[in-house]
């Protein structure tokens, strides 16, 4: 059977980092990506690596202190994260897609399976 598992979350201070990884067993898809729903929140769009030429996406609030890569070799995605701030407080998911799809990179629908999530806390 087919499924993520994301590991890599804990708790930090206001400007500490940590490192997400998400094993796909079924190994890696056209669309890899991360999400994040914080409580009483909707799930958004964090990072992706998309295409055959790999093109990155990221969130605005993120950039330039989160890097998303993977390691086919490894068949897992990673979402390094620096400089955390509180806001970034949520439970973090991994998510994949396949070729086709009706929906850009950024939209929660572009993927269709997903991980468990792993939870990141950062205190001030």
């Amino acid at each position: 059977q087919v499924h993520l598992v994301e590991s890599g979350g804990g708790s930090v201070q206001t400007g500490g980092s940590l490192r997400l990884s998400c094993a796909a067993s079924g190994g890696l898809r056209y669309a890899m990506g991360w999400f994040r729903q914080a409580p009483g929140k909707e799930r958004e769009f964090v990072a992706a690596i998309s295409g055959t030429d790999e093109h990155i996406y990221y969130e605005n609030s993120v950039k330039g202190r989160f890097t998303i890569s993977k390691d086919s070799a490894k068949n897992t995605v990673y979402l390094q994260m620096n400089s955390l701030k509180p806001e970034d407080t949520a439970v973090y998911y991994c998510a994949s897609g396949g070729y086709h799809s009706d929906y850009i990179v950024y939209d929660k629908r572009r993927f269709d399976l997903w991980g468990q999530g792993t939870q990141v806390t950062v205190s001030s």
